[in-house]
C-alpha cells in the first residue's frame, strides 16, 4: 500500500449551516457512512491560510508572540494569515503576511509543507512556506491593530524551537509543524530539494 493521502468525498444527503462569521462558518453535513447510516458531521468551514518560516543567515527562526483568546495562551508563533481572497495565490499572500507582521522581505521562497491542521472539525489547510535571504521590507511598516497591537517579535535560533517543541512549551501548529519539518528536510535531501514556491496545492487551488 502506498502511504499516500487520497481525495474521496462520501454521499451528503443534507446540508446547513447554521452560524456564518467574517472569515469562518459552520457547517452541519448529514453523510452517508459505509455501512448505510446517516450521520450529522459539524465542521468549521474555514478559507485556508499560510504561514512562513523565515529564516537568516544566523540560523535563527523569525517568530512573534502573540495573545490567542480561545486558548488563554500568548503564544509564540511564526507569521501566518488568512488566504482572504478566494483562489489568491498562496505565495503571495505569504509574502504580505511576512511584510504586515515583520517588515521583511524574502529572495528565496519553498515550499515547506502542506496540512489541515484539524482534518476531525475544520476543513482549514495551510501552506507553509520556506523564506531565506532576508531583509529589512522598503517603506512604512503596517499599522497593527486588535491582538496584533501588542505583538512581540524575535529571531530564535533553530536548535532552541526544536528544544521548546520537544518540551511542550510551545504550542502552535505552524510553529511546529514548520520547525520539525526544516530539521527533517535538512537531515534528508537538503533544504534547496524542497517543492518550488508555486507547486500545486490541490487542497487550495490558485493561478500562479
Amino acid at each position: 500500500m502506498t502511504i499516500k493521502d487520497a481525495p474521496e468525498e462520501w454521499e451528503i444527503r443534507a446540508t446547513q449551516t447554521p452560524f456564518v462569521g467574517n472569515k469562518t462558518s459552520v457547517r452541519t453535513d448529514d453523510v452517508v457512512m459505509p455501512d448505510g447510516t446517516v450521520v450529522g458531521r459539524d465542521y468549521q468551514v474555514h478559507p485556508g491560510s499560510v504561514a512562513v518560516l523565515a529564516l537568516d543567515e544566523d540560523d535563527r527562526v523569525l517568530v512573534l508572540r502573540q495573545y490567542r483568546h480561545p486558548v488563554r495562551h500568548k503564544l509564540w508563533e511564526i507569521p501566518a494569515g488568512l488566504l482572504d481572497v478566494p483562489g489568491e495565490n498562496p505565495l503571495h499572500a505569504a509574502q504580505r503576511e511576512l511584510y504586515e507582521e515583520a517588515h521583511v522581505k524574502a529572495e528565496d521562497w519553498r515550499v515547506l509543507t502542506d496540512v489541515y491542521t484539524t482534518p476531525g472539525g475544520c476543513d482549514e489547510a495551510v501552506r507553509i512556506f520556506l523564506a531565506r535571504d532576508l531583509s529589512e521590507a522598503e517603506g512604512e511598516r503596517f499599522a497593527v491593530e486588535e491582538e496584533e497591537a501588542d505583538m512581540l517579535l524575535d529571531r530564535v535560533p533553530v536548535e532552541d524551537l526544536v528544544r521548546g517543541v520537544l518540551a511542550g512549551e510551545l504550542h502552535n501548529n505552524c510553529l511546529v509543524v514548520g520547525v520539525l519539518s526544516l530539521v527533517a528536510a535538512r537531515s534528508g535531501d537538503g533544504l534547496d530539494a524542497l517543492r518550488p514556491a508555486q507547486a500545486p496545492w490541490p487542497a487550495r487551488p490558485f493561478e500562479a
